[in-house]
């Protein structure tokens, strides 16, 4: 397998710093934000893009994290008893702009999840999409609203983003497989 880095700490903290920001100007500001993290990745990122906009704003807003395990069409595929994590959304989202955060984009299937999931917590007045990484091949028409790094992998390839809430370092780096 080779490996090759494509972001490291200081282009992720960039890439946020750029998205907080396109978020601010994209909703005027950050009344009636939230932000929800997809298990495991979108959650320390969903963290990290609150700080940011609490720097730029003086104040941020709350933040959730939504397991989606249940809600995928493959889980019965990837696992015969599927590990459902916690799911934390302690604030109401009816009316509210809510930025769903994670760290890469594929398929589009994992966002899909995230939107039915996201349902049973209420009605959103409009649901946005932030992600640090698009890897494009998309299966369903799922697009970010708000992307760190975009880059075009082939079937083969993977992309790993390590976080230093999870592994203890920040990169993102592109995995070929031979």
């Amino acid at each position: 397998m080779e490996e090759r880095l494509l972001m490291g700490e200081k282009e992720i903290d960039r890439a946020l710093t750029r998205i907080a920001h396109q978020i601010l100007e994209r909703n005027q500001g950050c009344k009636d934000l939230v932000l929800v993290g997809i298990r495991t990745g979108g959650v320390p990122l969903a963290e990290r893009l609150k700080k940011k906009i609490e720097q730029i704003e003086g104040s941020g807003p709350p933040v959730g994290m939504l397991d989606i395990t249940l809600y995928r069409d493959d889980w019965s595929r990837a696992a015969s008893q599927p590990i459902v994590r916690k799911t934390q959304i302690p604030f109401p989202i009816d009316d509210k702009v809510v930025i769903l955060v994670d760290d890469v984009i594929y398929t589009g299937r994992t966002i899909r999840a995230a939107l039915d999931a996201l349902v049973d917590f209420g009605r959103p007045r409009k649901v946005e999409l932030a992600v640090l990484v698009d890897r494009g091949h998309r299966e369903l028409p799922i697009e970010p609203t708000y992307t760190g790094f975009t880059i075009s992998t082939l079937p083969n390839e993977h992309i790993t983003v390590h976080l230093k809430e999870i592994s203890g370092k920040d990169e993102v780096v592109l995995e070929r497989h031979r």
